[in-house]
């Protein structure tokens, strides 16, 4: 009996065990968040077989042109009246193979032209991820902030139920009128909202940044961690846009949109140009028995000779370059704004760390003490607790403010530089 005891409670202990296992999921860190965000998002995957489907096309462009086999049977004697021609009653008097050569290079540019095609595809790639990934990096800096800000909510009502017990004690001993400490009671209710509307800002939070990721994971199974602060360091101005220039997808793509439309008006100039088709035929002809036979079919290119293509190409040409100017322009504009919002949001949070969350931390504590020795009104402490959790929410608020800056500067540039 004692063994069976024993094996049941070893039995429970160990699936409590794994029931803990499961339920306690490790906290995922950004690195961690966007490699399953690319292993797993459909809009991503889909675009890599965007790249696939147009690298097949590169074979399709280089294909060279099919030959063409004719037979001629002729002589079918479908009548009664005379001798057969032959044993099948007709004869197979021909056979021609002719093949049309392409000139100035026509297939060597399609598959030039199509290598681009493919090069674009991919700058569109990446600069769909860097959108894609743009939007994640707001996802989990949101899911930072309402964690900070719910740990902020916990500790306010935890201080703040430290307050009551004080209070409630003073006003058994008589130090305190039924009306204040009523008062403080229903100042509590603040402290608890805030509280349940830090846990749904957080669960809508994870909710949107599991919907990014492609993820079932049950919300209480789920969650992050990284650092939610600032830092002053940022690069020179200069050296941001550069950065950008060099790397930015969207005005790589375009530079490459330009490049193949002048590959594009070459093959239309090609394509202008006559192409010889060559024949050869073997044929059986009676009275002079066997024969070969070469030719050649040169199309008179007179009125048609590809001008509409040509003059399309080149407009083509022109309107890219547009487009590209376009997109430079567009590369700056979100640098220079994106860069002084977070220099913006650092002037605002320096202070903050320096001076402000001290005060409010000393002039809370200050009061508190003061008016639990009566030497502060209820007034006093209850404008002294405000004070605080508005400075404490305040600079919550700055730090996502300055990592979604962060984010949108490494948008504008294409790549992180900051963290």
């Amino acid at each position: 009996m004692r063994v069976l005891m024993r094996s049941v409670g070893f039995a429970i202990l160990l699936a409590a065990g794994l029931a803990q296992s499961c339920f306690a999921q490790q906290a995922l860190t950004w690195q961690e968040v966007r490699e399953k965000f690319e292993a797993a998002n459909p809009t991503l995957r889909a675009g890599l077989i965007g790249i696939d489907e147009s690298r097949a096309e590169e074979v399709t462009a280089y294909l060279r042109p099919n030959p063409s086999l004719a037979l001629l049977a002729d002589q079918i004697d479908p009548f009664n009246g005379g001798p057969p021609h032959s044993t099948f009653g007709f004869l197979l008097n021909s056979a021609t193979v002719s093949y049309l050569h392409e000139r100035q290079h026509k297939r060597e540019l399609r598959q030039e032209s199509a290598q681009k095609a493919t090069g674009i595809a991919v700058s569109s790639q990446v600069d769909l991820e860097r959108n894609l990934i743009f939007a994640l990096r707001s996802a989990f800096v949101q899911t930072l902030q309402e964690k900070a800000i719910r740990e902020l909510a916990k500790e306010n009502l935890t201080y703040y139920d430290h307050v009551l017990g004080v209070n409630r004690e003073r006003y058994n001993a008589g130090a305190i009128a039924q009306v204040d400490l009523d008062r403080l009671e229903l100042q509590r209710v603040q402290y608890e909202s805030d509280l349940q509307t830090a846990e749904v800002n957080l669960r809508t939070a994870k909710i949107q940044l599991l919907a990014l990721l492609n993820d079932r994971t049950p919300i209480d199974q789920f969650d992050v961690t990284g650092p939610f602060d600032f830092s002053a360091q940022i690069a020179p101005l200069d050296e941001v846009r550069q950065t950008a220039l060099d790397g930015r997808p969207d005005l790589k793509a375009a530079l490459q949109s330009m490049d193949k439309a002048k590959t594009d008006h070459r093959l239309a100039i090609a394509n202008g140009s006559t192409d010889p088709t060559f024949a050869f035929d073997v044929g059986r002809n009676p009275p002079i028995d066997q024969y070969i036979g070469f030719g050649v079919s040169i199309p008179l290119r007179i009125f048609d000779r590809n001008q509409g293509e040509k003059k399309r190409t080149e407009l083509d040409i022109d309107r890219n370059e547009k487009l590209m100017e376009a997109t430079r322009a567009q590369v700056f504009s979100d640098v220079d704004s994106a860069y002084a919002t977070v220099n913006s949001t650092v002037i605002l949070l320096q202070p903050y760390k320096d001076r402000y969350l001290k005060q409010a931390s000393r002039v809370r504590d200050t009061i508190a003490f003061s008016y639990e020795h009566g030497a502060a009104s209820l007034l006093d402490f209850l404008n002294a607790q405000a004070d605080y959790r508005s400075v404490q929410v305040n600079y919550l608020n700055l730090v996502a403010s300055y990592l979604n800056a962060a984010s949108q500067l490494n948008l504008a540039v294409g790549r992180e530089v900051l963290p």
